[in-house]
This record gives C-alpha cells, sequence and structure tokens, in this order.
C-alpha cells in the first residue's frame, strides 16, 4: 500500500539523476490536459533547472497559462534515460536571463555559442524557463 509520505517525491533525490546530462524531456500541458514533450538542453543552479527556448515558442505559450510540467533527463532524441518527475516553471525576466545565459555557455561551449549566434542573427527573442521540483 503506498502512502502519502511514500508516493511524494524527494525533490534533491529527483535533482540527481539530472546530473552530467546534456538534455531532459519537458512535458508542457495543453489547456486540454495533453501533454506535449520537447527535448532541450538545460542547466541546474541552486536547485533548479533552467531552459532557453524562442520566447513564441508553444511550451512558453503553454507555461503562460499553466506552469506545471513533467521532466526527465533523456536523450536528444526525448527518449528518457530516468525516472519522470514533477515540477513548476516560471519564465525569468531579462536580468535572470543573462545570468543563466552564461551557465549555458559553460555547459555547453562552442555549441552553445552557435546556437546565440543564429539566434542574433536570425534577431531571435528568447527567454529562461526555471523549473522547480
Amino acid at each position: 500500500m503506498t502512502t502519502l509520505a511514500s508516493a511524494q517525491s524527494n525533490p534533491s533525490t529527483d535533482l540527481a539523476q539530472f546530473a552530467k546530462q546534456s538534455f531532459l524531456n519537458l512535458d508542457t500541458f495543453r489547456k486540454s490536459g495533453v501533454a506535449v514533450s520537447t527535448p532541450v538542453w538545460f542547466v541546474e543552479e541552486s536547485g533548479r533547472l533552467y531552459v532557453h527556448t524562442q520566447a513564441d515558442s508553444g511550451k512558453v505559450k503553454r507555461i503562460r497559462n499553466n506552469g506545471r510540467v513533467r521532466l526527465a533527463p533523456s536523450d536528444m532524441r526525448g527518449s528518457p534515460r530516468g525516472e519522470w518527475v514533477e515540477g513548476q516553471a516560471i519564465l525569468l525576466d531579462t536580468n535572470g536571463s543573462e545570468r543563466i545565459n552564461k551557465l549555458f555557455q559553460k555547459k555547453y561551449g562552442l555549441q552553445w555559442s552557435a546556437v546565440v549566434g543564429m539566434e542574433k542573427m536570425r534577431k531571435t527573442e528568447t527567454v529562461v524557463i526555471e523549473i522547480t521540483l
């Protein structure tokens, strides 16, 4: 029999499975409740996970409507490599985004520089999503 206490997740244990991973599979939820999965790059700081994305993306629109997310470590195609965990997502302001973008540069290096270069060339507006487990 599962009790409420045993059914609850442990955020530090949940977070540990993302260490040394490059991708996570992020589920955001439509108004109908249907999950939409997207594999994304991420960074971790102070027990929170961060995702960089285009400001007009579907995931941003869904998070604005409903901050509930589900996520799991994954490969670049979104195949899970760990357990799914629940989280709460918010969109960061520009000041928070600049700080987090430096973490992306450190983690992803030249690949990150190429992404940022393409975004600047295309004049793409971006946001950072903060996820708390």
